[in-house]
């Protein structure tokens, strides 16, 4: 019985830049440049020195580099801490409607491995992104059952299987052998999300780790399984419950799941930034002092209530706060926006903020979708009796309320400032135009020369 992920390898093996459409090419460019800032802002991140002491200590040649520090490490102990920093800061992209930050694992794998390598050049890397940014959506899309797995670690387990046999040019066989070995080291628990647990940003890097683990496997004649998404014990039946993949199947190479990733214009989790847009939007249209609310109620799917619904308390850390809503509409009400200063330790147990926190109720509304984010309802009432109402079907940052190049441009500038190791102000410029340019890259390497604190001072 021909298993699902045949035809997701064809697709992979088949398509070529060429066939890959402009919007497709360019949103692949856009993002790349978004997961390298959010990469580099993810140094700040205090866990950071412990995975590199671990990866100094590790074994293996020290040949590859990482984004935004100026140590050599193993591919892998790379990649774990590639992974993490790309998804520490709850900044990263993410297609919605599959529920997978697209690019982190992928990329956490890619530039480890293109740095040990050498000579992976700028159209294979496009390729490679739009490739496994496809086959990562497409599994998620055809999910029919809400989260059990933390699905942008398992997911992205195969778009960075993808992308790496891409780059390598695998042919089918040893690229299927490459997803069942991935599929054998999947992992992504909901856990580390449900506590709010700084874990949660390491198993996207420890899956792209198992993504480069699966590819040298594979290369060295490992078999595969022959159902890797729909046997009685694959991804389908044991990650997930259930799906309907033939729903998705034909839109390969017809639809282009890039031109569909949402851009995050706040660093938290998704599931708050419908919370965040709202209020933006009546503070904009209305006087709303955050001293004067009394209340907010917000509606919102079930999903986006298990993701980000959880209560208030004074001694929250800083993973916690990311991913609560209640403090992020604080915020919101507050200073208009949300930025990485809001979640400083200081920050998110600041006495005023909590207890505006604490007049924000989360409800689940009717929402049959297992995996919808949207839309929201939100409601403000004010002290004097004022009630002030919007509900936002579309997010701020999706494909069909997209962040300008001017906004995507400034966020990439401000994660680069709030790195340990900010590249110099040239180095940005000059990385704007290699990524504009990405088809002229004679080597990836030349990326990281801009971004590994190879500079003086």
């Amino acid at each position: 019985m021909r298993d699902p992920i045949e035809a997701v390898a064809d697709h992979v093996i088949t398509t070529q830049l060429r066939d890959i459409p402009e919007p497709a090419r360019q949103s692949a460019k856009t993002f790349f440049l978004d997961t390298i800032g959010v990469g580099l802002a993810g140094t700040r991140d205090p866990y950071v020195k412990n995975l590199l002491a671990h990866a100094a200590n590790n074994g293996g040649e020290k040949t590859s580099r990482v984004i935004g520090q100026r140590v050599n490490i193993a591919p892998g102990d790379a990649a774990i801490v590639n992974g993490y920093q790309i998804h520490n800061s709850e900044f990263d992209c993410i297609h919605e409607e599959a529920v997978v930050h697209t690019m982190s694992v992928l990329l956490a794998s890619v530039l480890a491995d293109a740095d040990c390598r050498g000579g992976v050049d700028g159209r294979s890397l496009l390729r490679a992104m739009v490739l496994g940014v496809d086959v990562a959506c497409n599994i998620g899309i055809a999910c029919r059952s809400g989260l059990r797995f933390f699905r942008p670690a398992s997911a992205g387990t195969f778009a960075a299987v993808a992308a790496l046999g891409c780059i390598r040019k695998y042919d089918k066989a040893t690229l299927l052998n490459a997803f069942a070995l991935g599929y054998l080291q999947i992992g992504g628990t909901m856990q580390a999300h449900s506590e709010g647990s700084p874990l949660l940003a390491l198993q996207i890097g420890l899956s792209a780790r198992n993504a480069l683990t699966a590819c040298d496997l594979a290369e060295n004649g490992l078999p595969g399984l022959e159902q890797v998404l729909e046997g009685p014990f694959g991804y389908f039946n044991t990650i997930e419950k259930g799906s309907d993949i033939n729903q998705v199947l034909p839109t390969l190479g017809r639809v282009w799941r890039i031109t569909e990733v949402a851009h995050k214009p706040f660093p938290t989790g998704r599931a708050t930034h419908g919370i965040i847009d709202a209020i933006i939007e009546l503070k904009s249209a209305h006087t709303i002092n955050a001293a004067d609310v009394r209340s907010v109620e917000v509606q919102v799917p079930q999903l986006t209530h298990q993701l980000v619904g959880r209560p208030i308390h004074e001694t929250m850390d800083t993973n916690y706060a990311r991913l609560n809503a209640r403090y992020a509409a604080a915020i919101a009400l507050q200073s208009g926006s949300v930025h990485l200063e809001n979640f400083s330790k200081a920050a998110v147990q600041d006495k005023a903020t909590i207890t505006l926190a604490e007049k924000v109720n989360i409800v689940v509304d009717d929402n049959p979708d297992p995996n919808a984010l949207s839309p929201v309802t939100l409601k403000i009432t004010a002290a004097a009796g004022a009630t002030y109402s919007k509900t936002i079907d579309t997010v701020l940052g999706h494909p069909s309320k997209p962040l300008d190049r001017k906004t995507h441009l400034t966020k990439f500038e401000a994660n680069c400032k709030y790195a340990t190791m900010p590249p110099p102000e040239v180095n940005q410029k000059h990385l704007i135009r290699m990524v504009d340019q990405l088809e002229d890259l004679t080597d990836v390497r030349k990326v990281l020369d801009l971004i590994t604190g190879a500079w003086p001072g």
